[in-house]
């Protein structure tokens, strides 16, 4: 695969600072089937064969029960990284939106695939699940918890979930989405476009746009309020001046994906 030593860096790195690996470990990667989570596989499987540290992997694609959804990309993908992949199959898009009805569906779904993800990963003996948060998901739900609920937060690099018994971690927490979106471009990764109603109409999306118009106009802006959650320690972050890797790619920003 192509440009697998910038995707490494940045992996390697944040598994490190944040000791997100233990000797013997079993992590479930968390597929959506969407270039964040394909790419943060392929990232776990590269770092398999020469981290210090021996772990396995499984693939877990929860499905929400939409029309149309085709993992066999996925699946080949999996076979050709020697990973494990499991398609857990679900009614969640019946409940939410034949069932429920929701008209603001995003929080709830989101909440029932996490915890069919986390229920699989149990059953298959995982010790961890990693997920594709990446650095730019980190400062829009930082935002997000700002603008709109008021409070200084975000998702955590590593976290434990005591009621199930599960480590959660995050390795692409440095990667801006850009580099993640040029991983999954140039090595053609089987991303499967989801068929959600409510797809790409959400406020994270409206983040995302008024982030990229402000850092248009305030070059770093992101990278600052990164800088400020590791400063503030916000929910685990490590106060720690560790940008200046991330900082080097972030001055030809890509359009809009």
């Amino acid at each position: 695969m192509k440009d697998t030593k910038r995707l490494l860096s940045y992996v390697r790195r944040a598994v490190d600072d944040y000791e997100m690996i233990k000797e013997g470990d079993k992590i479930a990667v968390g597929v959506s089937a969407g270039k964040d989570s394909l790419t943060l596989l392929c990232a776990m499987a590269f770092l398999r064969r020469f981290y210090p540290k021996k772990f396995e992997l499984i693939a877990i694609t929860i499905d929400m029960g939409f029309e149309g959804m085709d993992f066999s990309g996925i699946e080949k993908l999996c076979h050709e990284l020697d990973v494990e992949y499991r398609v857990v199959p679900s009614q969640i898009a019946k409940i939410i939106f034949d069932v429920r009805k929701e008209k603001s569906p995003c929080s709830l779904c989101a909440k029932m695939r996490r915890g069919a993800l986390h229920n699989a990963a149990k059953e298959l003996g995982c010790t961890s699940v990693a997920l594709g948060h990446h650095f730019d998901d980190a400062v829009e739900t930082f935002m997000l918890n700002l603008f709109f609920e008021g409070r200084l937060g975000c998702f955590s690099p590593v976290s434990y979930l005591s009621r199930i018994g599960l480590n959660l971690i995050r390795p692409m927490v440095y990667m801006p989405e850009k580099d993640v979106r040029y991983f999954a471009s140039q090595n053609e990764l089987p991303v499967v476009k989801s068929s959600c109603p409510a797809d790409g109409n959400t406020e994270r999306e409206e983040m995302k746009k008024l982030l990229h118009d402000l850092d248009k106009k305030h070059k770093g802006l992101r990278y600052r309020i990164f800088g400020a959650m590791q400063r503030g320690e916000i929910d685990g972050f490590k106060s720690a001046d560790r940008l200046a890797g991330i900082e080097a790619y972030s001055d030809d920003e890509d359009q809009m994906s």
